[in-house]
């Protein structure tokens, strides 16, 4: 028995899915009967660094406005089909799961014309276009939000997340992160996080709202990107406070361990955020199909779970981060509203629906 799971393009999609398989190995499942469909972005790089295979199809994605390069994207899918359904075939898939992005229409077709259970996992408040266009032939959709708009027949698991993460207890590890980070006790720590590949304009808010910090000591653990890795530790060296620069963190249960309050995207982090309880000040990217990060961060919002701000208000960040790193209470009120949203056991259920619909 295989299965396989579809997954492709950023770490929103990549990660909930390597989150599934590790839940299915967990369940008795071999990592060899794990196949993983995608392209030659981060899962060409993540999927076999976590020991599981990975069919590369060739396949752009649509460009979201009128371009030549459109018209040539028919004639792709049609292949890509062809070719996945003939390693579905091959491999004995049982049943599919793809985590939106680009490569879960080609997959879901595949599965579908094979008489082969295919789920669909959206990560988001508000569905992405491929999950939107594929849930009437798919067999079941999971949702990370109560009310995600656009899937009419998404059930509420949550959003896919390591066990790693899931498990973790904050206040166990938090001696172990502040010496990983080297921080000092008694001082408050404030994590920045803009997804896997950073985020400038995040990054330029808190240069700011360092240069302009007037309150109580403040320690700073930045996950920059790799790309902004050089900018920010330059940044950070002329700093007078403790801002440590990390360009990418493996053991993101130390920087969530280590963390008093984060800043971040709003992007598929958001689940780890609830799951480990944590209080955040959002800024939704102003990309990705139909506003999908302004509508994560409004539900955390509205649920008292966290602070939205805008790009665009960016220059607020540095009261809106003195304010709540001065109120404890309210971080804790945020926090318990964080973990009544969480469902940090998304990933072992989804495994568990794809083992019964397999066999």
């Amino acid at each position: 028995m295989t299965f396989a799971i579809a997954a492709a393009g950023t770490a929103g999609h990549v990660y909930p899915g390597l989150a599934v398989a590790e839940a299915l190995v967990s369940q008795g499942v071999g990592p060899e009967e794990v196949l993983f469909i995608g392209g030659d972005r981060l899962e060409a790089e993540a999927v076999p660094a976590a020991g599981y295979r990975l069919l590369s199809v060739p396949l752009q994605g649509l460009a979201r406005r009128i371009t030549v390069r459109n018209l040539t994207i028919p004639q792709k899918v049609s292949k890509a089909i062809r070719y996945i359904r003939r390693a579905l075939a091959e491999r004995g898939v049982t049943v599919l799961l793809a985590t939106g992005g680009y490569v879960t229409a080609p997959a879901g077709w595949a599965a579908r014309s094979q008489g082969i259970p295919f789920f669909l996992s959206e990560q988001n408040a508000v569905a992405g276009l491929a999950n939107r266009m594929m849930e009437r032939w798919a067999t079941r959709s999971f949702a990370s939000f109560p009310n995600t708009s656009g899937l009419k027949r998404a059930e509420w698991v949550g959003n896919p997340i390591r066990a790693g993460i899931a498990d973790v207890d904050r206040a166990a590890m938090r001696e172990q992160a502040h010496r990983h980070y080297r921080l000092v006790a008694g001082v408050p720590v404030l994590g920045v996080m803009g997804g896997s590949l950073g985020a400038a304009a995040i990054n330029t808010g808190v240069r700011q709202m360092l240069a302009d910090w007037d309150a109580d000591p403040v320690q700073i653990v930045h996950l920059t990107g790799a790309a902004h890795f050089e900018e920010m530790s330059e940044q950070a060296s002329a700093s007078p406070y403790k801002w440590r620069v990390v360009g990418f963190e493996e053991r993101m249960d130390l920087f969530y361990s280590a963390c008093d309050l984060v800043v971040a995207r709003a992007g598929g982090g958001v689940a780890e955020l609830t799951a480990v309880g944590l209080s955040s000040v959002l800024v939704p990217g102003e990309f990705g199909s139909a506003s999908h990060q302004d509508a994560n961060a409004s539900a955390l919002d509205d649920a008292g779970a966290a602070v939205k701000l805008n790009e665009a208000d960016l220059t607020d960040l540095g009261p809106v981060v003195r304010e709540l790193l001065s109120d404890r209470d309210r971080r804790e009120s945020m926090a318990a509203a964080a973990m009544a949203m969480a469902r940090p056991l998304a990933a072992q259920q989804i495994a568990a629906e794809m083992r019964c619909a397999g066999v």
